[in-house]
Order: structure tokens, then C-alpha cells, then sequence
């Protein structure tokens, strides 16, 4: 369906576009619109949109210029492409789900939810506030109303051999100790992968079990809106502080094509080189990020809540330290410190 959407609309972009020609089913060539393709010759048509599975693409051989078929056509006409959006994606889903929010298979899940991998553990919304892991979480400054998704697991090595049979080793027990568990839900809140956090100084602090390995390790895409602006952070327990906010769990994650209004924010580390070259490949992908002000000396949002700062405190300093492009280059040169 998504691509006769396409079709539709390079239609209704055609007019604008010299020399249009329709060489294959899915293949257009024309003058390209970003450089004028060629000031000697009028008749020189060096830009294609192209498909590549089931979404279309432009190309120019001239400027090199390369953009998906969405942002083609917000350079032609931004009110064609905010039309093109909602008709595209409407609902909460796009039409065709990509690979960050594709569903497994209808086997697989019923594979997966019968084997029920949260089976045994006890949510934090019906554990006594005295607990002692009830109270890391209190003390943290958890939102409540996450309770019910967030689990205790007194014994984490057994735990996880149960689920995936020989992922640590009979010979140690060097994991046996109680971890908050956090579950990675699908969109239709389907568990993909867990994520065991120490409540002291064991190493290491994050331990995350896929239990499909086609799945990125993303957090939060149960509670997504894929027409909001998308906040991306590190670490799972602040994505609960901002609203429409997802985790990439301390990995690199692979957007979708269609999904341009998202905002990456890593923690306020400016002498973790790690952190500073992936900031530095977001500039490089045209992506916005948040560069921390000064005035901020926590290392992450969680760390931020408990420090006094609520929630539209964050909410404001992260809207007013967004960035991109040169301007977000400019800022990281001046913030890195390593």
C-alpha cells in the first residue's frame, strides 16, 4: 500500500520536475531540482527516484544530493509533504512497519508469550514499600506509575539459564545475585529482550538478554508515537522521565528512513570520547541533539530528578540546548573536554 502512496505522489510532483520520464515501473528520471543538474546543457537529466524494497529514493549523479522519497518532497513543497506524511503513516503504526518496529512473526510471538519469559518474577507495584529493592527504586525517584512493568529477580543467574539454556556457565555463580529486571516490549507490548540492572557495585551494571537476535536493543516502543518528536537517550530508566522517549540501551541504532524528528540525547559526559564520536556521526547523519549547558553537572536525566530537577525542568533545558548541523558542530567543539 505504501507504494502506490508513492506513486501518487510523484505524480503530484511531476509538473514540477523538467524533463520527467518514467524509465522502469518503479524508476524516474529528471532534471534534478536541488542544482540544476547543468547550466551549459538544458537537456541534461541526471536525477532518479529509485525503489529499494518498499520505500523510493532520489538521487542525483550531478550534486550527489541523496534523500529519501519524504524529504524530496518537503524540498519541492512542504505542505505536499506534510500531507504525504499523515496519508503515509497515519494511525499511531506506519503502513508498513521497518525493521525498528517490526513485530515478529505471528508464530514467533506465540512462541515467545507462551513461554512467558516475566513468569515467576514479582512487578515492583505489588512489592512492600520497605523492601530494599523497592526503595532503590523510590530513591532513584521511579515514576509509580512504571511499576507494573519494571520486575525483581532474586536469583538472576538461574533466572536467565532458564529462559536461554548455557548462557552462563555451571562452574560460577557469579551472577547469582538479585537484579532489577527491565523489560523490552514490542509495540504490541510483546517482550523482545531483558535487561538486568545490579542494585550495588556488580559488575558488570547492565546485563542485556535478547531473546530474538533480529531485534535492536531499543527500549520504550510500546510507548511511542511516531508523530511526535522522538527523544532518544541512553539508558532505559531516564527514558522514563521524558515523554515519547525511547532507549538505544548503549548501542547504535538503525532509524527508519521516514523517522527525521527525533533528538538524540547522551549523557552529560564531555570527556567520554565514546560518547563525543557518536555525537559527532549524529552532526554527521543530520540528526538534532541536545549539547548540556554548563549550569548542568549531572551525568544523565535520572541522575537530574534526584538532584531537585523535575520533569518540565528537563523537558525546557533540553528544548533550549537542541541543535544541528553547524550550529550543533560549533557547540560540541566547545563542549567536548577530552
Amino acid at each position: 500500500m505504501s507504494t502506490f502512496i508513492d506513486l501518487d505522489y510523484i505524480s503530484k510532483i511531476q509538473p514540477r520536475l523538467q524533463h520527467f520520464k518514467k524509465k522502469r515501473e518503479y524508476l524516474f528520471n529528471f532534471r534534478c531540482p536541488i542544482c540544476g543538474d547543468s547550466k551549459k546543457s538544458k537537456t541534461k537529466a541526471r536525477a532518479y527516484l529509485y525503489k529499494v524494497k518498499n520505500d523510493m529514493f532520489f538521487k542525483c549523479h550531478n550534486c550527489s544530493g541523496s534523500k529519501n522519497l519524504a524529504n524530496f518532497i518537503k524540498h519541492i513543497d512542504r505542505s505536499l509533504y506534510n500531507q504525504y506524511i499523515l496519508d503515509r503513516y497515519k494511525g499511531h503504526k506506519p503502513l508498513q512497519e521497518p525493521d525498528l518496529f517490526k513485530n515478529f512473526k505471528d508464530n514467533t510471538k506465540k512462541k515467545l508469550k507462551s513461554s512467558t519469559p516475566l513468569q515467576g518474577l514479582k512487578p515492583f507495584s505489588i512489592i512492600d514499600n520497605e523492601h530494599p529493592a523497592k526503595q532503590y527504586l523510590l530513591n532513584r525517584k521511579i515514576p509509580e506509575k512504571f511499576f507494573d512493568k519494571l520486575f525483581l529477580c532474586n536469583k538472576f543467574q538461574s533466572y536467565v539459564n532458564k529462559l536461554k539454556p548455557g548462557t552462563f556457565g555451571k562452574e560460577t555463580e557469579k551472577y547469582e545475585h538479585p537484579r532489577l529486571i527491565i523489560p523490552f516490549y514490542d509495540v504490541d507490548e510483546t517482550v523482545f529482550a531483558l535487561q538486568g540492572r545490579a542494585f550495588g557495585k556488580e559488575q558488570p551494571k547492565y546485563i542485556t538478554l535478547k531473546l530474538y537476535e533480529n531485534k535492536q536493543k531499543i527500549f520504550g516502543l510500546d510507548r511511542v508515537n511516531l508523530h511526535q518528536t522522538i527523544y532518544i537517550v541512553e539508558g532505559p530508566l531516564d527514558s522514563l522521565f521524558l515523554d515519547n522517549c525511547i532507549a538505544a540501551a548503549g548501542a547504535d541504532i538503525q532509524l527508519p528512513t521516514h523517522i527525521q524528528d527525533v533528538v538524540f540525547v547522551f549523557d552529560n559526559e564531555p570527556r567520554n570520547k565514546q560518547i563525543i564520536d557518536r555525537m559527532y556521526k549524529i552532526i554527521d547523519d543530520d540528526y538534532k541533539m541536545v549539547i548540556w549547558p554548563d549550569n548542568i553537572k549531572e551525568k544523565d536525566i535520572n541522575e537530574m530528578i534526584m538532584n531537585g530537577h523535575t520533569q518540565a525542568d528537563i523537558q525546557k533545558v533540553i528544548s533550549d540546548n537542541t541543535y544541528s548541523g553547524l550550529s550543533a558542530l560549533t557547540k560540541l567543539n566547545s563542549y567536548k573536554r577530552c
